[in-house]
């Protein structure tokens, strides 16, 4: 439970390290390699992060190997792959076209891609089966773009609302798509332990309530992320005529969300620890009464 002790500060710098693209290039036979080192040695089961050694082993199981199913995250949707492919589909998706054609591919492949992320970065000590999975996703992928396109085909007369309209709904659907996407954590329970770290049930409550922070941390990201790049366009328009090519536009304010989402993506995932806590008065009841312990604890996601 060593991620509990460490202060917001701590948790932004140990997402940075974990996001480092060149986790995106590790070899199978390198992740092996530090898992064995993490299940032979001393130092290891005591956590002892003054080992160098196993510091590095442990950052790369957490950046690679998902902590409850322990299996590999495809290298796409590892965190440190949020960034590099998140961003571009993000920036494309929040361009202003005119037809529904050319706005229907970036909303489908923005969504397509989060709503994938969010599932294999979720609790995974539920049981579901591959084909829930599937029809799940479609049917958030195909909900989160209907939501994203239809209010976006009606005509505004604030420029200033045109303009904050599309930021402001990828942040509110970014929230959504990763509820719907998590569900049945909030429908069939994940697992809560002790300080331990045994298992003392399923619960519900817990999964609501992981849901509901990693959610939160969603809508963070993307609405910053989204919210500012657009701010920044509109001060750059007013001295459009003083740019040297007109793609030099477009060029500031890919660089601004680049910006803005790299500082994000650490700063969303730490708002909220790795391991949650949760007061066993807030459980359910079979769970209140399987253990003596004040506080549980569970693996939020990602």
């Amino acid at each position: 439970m060593a991620p509990l002790l460490l202060s917001f500060p701590q948790r932004v710098l140990h997402w940075t390290e974990l996001l480092d693209p060149t986790n995106l290039i590790l070899s199978i036979e390198q992740i092996e390699k530090s898992r064995q080192i993490l299940l032979t040695s001393e130092d290891a089961v005591r956590f002892d992060l003054k080992n160098e050694r196993i510091q590095e082993a442990w950052k790369r199981s957490l950046a690679t190997v998902h902590p409850d199913s322990s299996r590999l995250i495809p290298v796409a949707f590892r965190p440190a792959a949020l960034l590099p492919f998140s961003m571009p589909l993000l920036f494309v998706s929040l361009v202003t076209t005119k037809t529904l054609k050319s706005m229907l591919l970036p909303q489908v492949s923005f969504y397509t891609y989060l709503t994938a992320f969010n599932m294999f970065n979720g609790n995974a000590t539920y049981s579901r089966r591959r084909t829930e999975s599937i029809m799940l996703g479609a049917g958030v992928i195909a909900s989160s773009t209907f939501f994203g396109l239809v209010p976006r085909l009606r005509q505004v007369k604030s420029a200033l609302l045109r303009r904050s309209l599309p930021a402001l709904l990828v942040a509110h659907i970014s929230g959504v798509n990763l509820v719907a996407s998590r569900s049945l954590e909030t429908i069939r329970g994940i697992e809560v332990m002790d300080k331990d770290g045994n298992v003392i049930g399923y619960s519900r409550k817990a999964g609501t309530k992981a849901v509901r922070e990693t959610a939160a941390s969603r809508v963070l990201l993307f609405g910053t992320s989204a919210f500012i790049p657009e701010l920044f366009s509109l001060f750059i328009k007013q001295y459009k005529n003083l740019l040297p090519f007109p793609w030099t536009f477009w060029a500031l304010k890919m660089s601004c969300t680049i910006f803005v989402m790299s500082l994000m993506v650490p700063v969303s995932f730490s708002i909220y620890p790795q391991i949650g806590q949760i007061q066993r008065g807030q459980l359910e009841e079979e769970i209140q009464s399987a253990t003596e312990d004040t506080e549980l604890f569970y693996n939020r996601g990602v």
